[in-house]
C-alpha cells in the first residue's frame, strides 16, 4: 500500500514542503531515496525502537521511501515522526486520508517520546501558505508555532498520542494564536534606561538620531567614558517591533536553535554583542551546515562591537557587503542560502592605544604615527558605511555626583517612534523602511537641498575630503534630523548638525 505524509525542510530562514511517500511490499528490505543524509537514514533504527517501547506493532516489510523533491537535501532527525506515521499508514495501522491535512515534524527518542527540533516557526508559516489545516510538532516547540494565525497548532509529547489522534481515539493539545499576548509583552520594562546617564546630552542626541533613522553609529572616546554603558541602553529607545518584524526575527532565532523554552515570539529588538575574538563564520554565518551568524541574529535590532580595532580585520571586512545589502548569502558547491541582516551597527573604540588622544585633561603617550596606525585597523570603506561618528568625553565629577535624573528612555522612544512613522508614510510604496535604507533615487526625491544648505555641504565635502558614500550618509542623517524636528524640508541647521557627526573624517584625527 502507498501512503503519504508531509514534512518541511528549512534552508536559510525559509521552509520548503517535503512529501514523504511510503510503499509497503513483501520482504524485509528498506530503500530510502530522495537525497536523505545519514541522520535521516538512521531514522529506521529509532523508529523501530520507538514502536517497540510504545507497545505498537512493528511491521516487518519491504519499504520504499521517497522524499520529494529529490533535489533538496534532507538533513537532521526531524523527519523521524512523519516517516514513522508514513510506515504505519502504509501498513494500514492508521488512516491515510487524515495525514494529508498536516505538516508533521519531530525527532523520536527510543522510548517513543518526541524531542524538540529547530526551525519550526518557518515550517508553520510555510504550512499556512501551502494551505494545510495544521501542523503537529513536539510539545516544547508548539508555543513557537502558535504565533501563526489561521493554522491549527498541535503539540505532542510522544508518538503514541499522535497515533491515537489519527485513529480518532485521543486528542492532542492545541495551542491557539494569541495576538493580545504579543501586544502586552511589548510593554515590558527595560532594565537599562537613559535616565541613569549623567550628562552626555550630545551623545544621547546622537543615539536619538541613530534610532530614529536606523543609522549606524561609532563611539570614540577614552576608557571609562561610558561608551558601553550608552550602547547597552539603545534598545530602550528603539521603536517597538511590528508583528511582521517579530515573526521575521523569531524565524532566524528558531532556525539557529536560539529560542528559549518559554519564548514563543521575540517581542523586543535583539541586542547582540559578540567578543572581539569572534571568527568570520560566527559573525556572518556559514559552516558545513550553514547557520545564521551574529549579524543575522541581530536582524531588526542592534549589533554592538566593543573595542572595534581589536576585531580581526578580515572579520570587519566581511561586514561591508551585508551593511550595504542588508542580507548575506552563504554559498556552497551545491547550494546557497540567504539570511536577512538588516541591523543597526553600533561600535566603540579608543582613539589610540593608550586611550587618551584628544583627551581634554590627560596627555596621550602614543608616539608619532601610532594613532594613525591604530585607526587604520578600521578600513576607510567600513567607516564610510557608519553614518554617525561621535566623540565621547568623560563626565566631570560634579555632573556624576548631582542627584538630578536625566530624561527617561520612554520620552526619547516616543520621539523616535513619531519620526519612524513619518518615514513609514514616506516610503509606503517602496521596500525602504527608514532613512538609512534610502537608495540614490530616494535621496534625490526626499533630500533636496536649498542653496544655503548646498553651499554648506559643498564646503564640508571639500574641506574634509569626504567620499561620495559619506556625502550620502550626511544627507540621510540630515533627513532624520529634519524628521525629528517635523520639518518637511532639510534646512541648513540640519545639514550642519549632520556634518558634526563625521569626526573621524577631520584632519586633526590621527595626525
Amino acid at each position: 500500500m502507498l501512503a503519504k505524509t508531509f514534512g518541511s525542510a528549512v534552508y536559510g530562514v525559509n521552509a520548503y514542503l517535503i512529501t514523504i511517500e511510503v510503499h509497503a511490499d513483501k520482504g524485509t528490505l528498506v530503500n530510502m531515496v530522495g537525497l536523505p543524509d545519514t541522520s535521516v537514514k538512521e531514522a529506521q533504527q529509532r523508529i523501530r525502537a520507538a514502536f517497540t517501547n510504545s507497545g505498537m506493532k512493528n511491521p516487518i516489510r519491504n519499504y520504499t521511501i521517497n522524499m520529494a523533491p529529490a533535489d533538496i537535501r534532507k538533513e537532521g532527525t526531524a523527519y523521524d515522526l512523519p516517516l514513522a506515521l508514513g510506515l504505519l499508514a502504509a501498513t494500514e495501522q492508521i488512516p491515510n486520508e487524515a495525514l494529508s491535512k498536516y505538516i508533521i515534524m519531530g525527532e523520536l527518542s527510543l522510548d517513543g517520546s518526541i524531542r524538540p527540533i529547530k526551525g519550526v516557526l518557518p515550517m508553520a508559516i510555510q504550512a499556512k501558505r501551502d494551505g494545510f489545516e495544521g501542523i503537529i510538532v513536539p510539545i516544547e516547540n508548539a508555543p513557537e508555532c502558535a504565533v501563526v494565525d489561521g493554522l491549527k497548532i498541535y503539540g505532542s509529547p510522544c508518538i503514541l498520542d499522535v497515533v491515537n489522534f489519527f485513529k480518532g481515539e485521543g486528542k492532542l493539545e492545541e495551542f491557539p494564536f494569541e495576538k493580545e499576548k504579543f501586544q502586552s509583552l511589548q510593554t515590558q520594562h527595560f532594565a537599562l534606561d537613559f535616565t541613569d546617564v549623567k550628562g552626555q546630552e550630545n551623545i544621547k542626541r546622537a543615539f536619538e538620531i541613530a534610532a530614529s533613522g536606523g543609522h549606524n553609529l561609532i563611539l570614540i572616546g577614552p576608557p571609562g567614558a561610558g561608551k558601553t554603558m550608552l550602547a547597552k541602553r539603545l534598545p530602550s529607545i528603539l521603536p517597538p517591533l511590528s508583528l511582521d518584524e517579530a515573526l521575521e526575527t523569531t524565524k532566524i532565532h528558531s532556525v539557529a536553535g536560539r529560542l528559549k523554552k518559554h519564548d514563543a515570539l521575540i517581542v523586543n529588538r535583539p541586542f547582540r554583542s559578540p567578543h572581539h575574538t569572534i571568527s568570520d563564520v560566527a559573525l556572518v554565518g556559514g559552516g558545513s551546515y550553514p547557520q545564521p551568524g551574529e549579524i543575522s541574529l541581530a536582524h531588526n535590532g542592534v549589533l554592538f562591537l566593543d573595542e572595534l580595532p581589536e576585531f580581526k580585520r578580515t572579520v570587519l571586512e566581511v561586514m561591508r557587503q551585508p551593511l550595504e545589502d542588508r542580507n548575506v548569502t552563504i554559498s556552497r558547491s551545491k547550494f546557497s542560502v540567504e539570511y536577512p541582516a538588516s541591523f543597526m551597527l553600533v561600535a566603540s573604540m579608543n582613539p589610540c592605544p593608550c586611550g587618551y588622544f584628544n583627551h581634554p585633561e590627560k596627555e596621550c603617550t602614543c608616539g608619532s604615527g601610532v594613532v594613525q596606525r591604530y585607526l587604520s585597523k578600521v578600513s576607510g570603506p567600513l567607516l564610510d558605511r557608519i553614518d554617525l561618528h561621535v566623540e565621547v568625553t568623560p563626565v566631570p565629577f560634579a555632573r556624576l555626583h548631582e542627584q538630578r535624573a536625566g530624561e527617561r528612555s520612554v520620552g526619547i522612544r516616543e520621539r523616535v517612534t513619531r519620526a519612524r512613522e513619518l518615514q513609514s508614510q514616506r516610503f509606503s510604496e517602496s521596500k525602504t523602511n527608514y532613512n538609512a535604507q534610502m537608495n540614490t533615487q530616494e535621496l534625490k526625491s526626499h533630500c533636496a537641498l536649498d542653496e544655503a544648505s548646498s553651499e554648506l555641504l559643498k564646503l564640508a565635502m571639500n574641506k574634509l575630503q569626504l567620499s561620495a558614500r559619506a556625502y550620502e550618509r550626511i544627507l540621510k542623517v540630515a533627513r532624520t534630523i529634519a524628521d525629528l524636528a517635523a520639518s518637511e524640508k532639510i534646512q541648513s541647521e540640519h545639514i550642519s548638525e549632520a556634518i558634526q557627526y563625521r569626526s573621524l573624517d577631520r584632519e586633526n584625527w590621527g595626525g
